[in-house]
């Protein structure tokens, strides 16, 4: 049976995604193009591959045997495709990322866009979500590496430093913070909150640094969204504590405050993959795209946020 190799790569990009619409702009196509992608492709094999729960799609059982079959294929095919550029001199092939979403709009794209200038061959797939399932998605193979929170304990992952992320409260622009610029759990938990949703890696960790000094804020307010957060920040409505990455805009043209935090609280950022996955042409200078990056972004990360206003009182 002769099943066309665009139907499979559909397929496969629609129950990687859990969603048509981003299987339709990773691919380069429309929507519309994908669904009939799928939808002929279970025609031609008289079963249903995938099925939507809410907004989301799911693969079936028939669709998770074949995308198991497929998957392989793929890849096989891909490192062929490799091979043929690489005895050409062209570097080319399929990079599969997965970070968190804040790693990927503050602290990635400037790799994003060297790697795809000096590689135009290549294919770069960011897939964003929480460490544990990247972690899990590394393991299975489903992605080539990870940008994510450290440590990690699976044993056939190998990790290397990425970025040293110092934890910041942020508050809006008139906050009067303590004298010395510097603020602990409990002159925080006086305060409204504003945190990242239960779950979230950053929130266990910001927890677990309330925890330790016996603090008890109160209710906070919960987001899944940085840029959320920031702006009811911005408008007054609590005080928060986030990457200083991700603030970096905000401080320095104002629009939010920042005190350091006592005793500090830091995030390790690492960069993790499978130690026995061969390293391809791509995958290689991805790598070295990182590596260029990291000593730009410490550098970054170096300097002081705009000086707080401190309170007199």
């Amino acid at each position: 049976m002769d099943l066309a190799l665009p139907h499979l790569r559909a397929l496969e990009a629609v129950a990687r995604h859990g969603s048509f619409s981003r299987a339709a702009a990773e691919l380069g196509v429309t929507q519309p193009a994908v669904s009939m992608q799928v939808r002929q492709l279970e025609d031609r094999l008289g079963a249903r591959l995938l099925e939507r729960v809410g907004k989301r799609a799911f693969p079936t059982k028939a669709g998770t045997v074949l995308l198991a079959h497929a998957g392989r294929a793929l890849r096989e095919l891909e490192a062929g495709v490799e091979l043929v550029h690489q005895m050409k001199g062209v570097v080319a092939g399929r990079v599969r990322l997965g970070t968190s979403a804040s790693a990927s709009i503050y602290l990635l794209p400037p790799a994003f866009r060297r790697f795809r200038a000096a590689y135009p061959e290549t294919e770069l797939i960011v897939v964003t979500g929480n460490g544990p399932d990247i972690t899990r998605a590394i393991v299975d193979n489903d992605l080539d590496l990870g940008v994510v929170s450290l440590p990690v304990r699976e044993r056939e992952l190998a990790v290397s430093p990425f970025y040293r992320d110092d934890l910041v409260a942020v508050g809006p622009p008139g906050e009067r913070w303590p004298r010395g610029g510097t603020v602990t759990a409990t002159e925080l938990a006086r305060h409204p909150l504003i945190l990242f949703e239960r779950g979230a890696t950053l929130r266990r960790l910001i927890d677990g640094w309330f925890a330790r000094a016996h603090a008890s804020p109160g209710l906070p307010m919960e987001m899944g969204n940085t840029e959320a957060i920031k702006k009811l920040v911005e408008s007054g409505l609590g005080l928060s504590v986030t990457s200083r990455f991700s603030v970096l805009a905000e401080l320095r043209t104002r629009r939010l405050t920042a005190a350091r935090l006592a005793p500090p609280l830091v995030r390790q950022i690492g960069i993790v993959r499978r130690r026995d996955k061969p390293t391809s042409p791509a995958l290689e200078a991805f790598l070295a795209t990182l590596d260029r990056l990291r000593p730009e972004l410490e550098r970054s990360g170096g300097r002081r946020p705009p000086r707080p206003r401190v309170s007199r009182t």
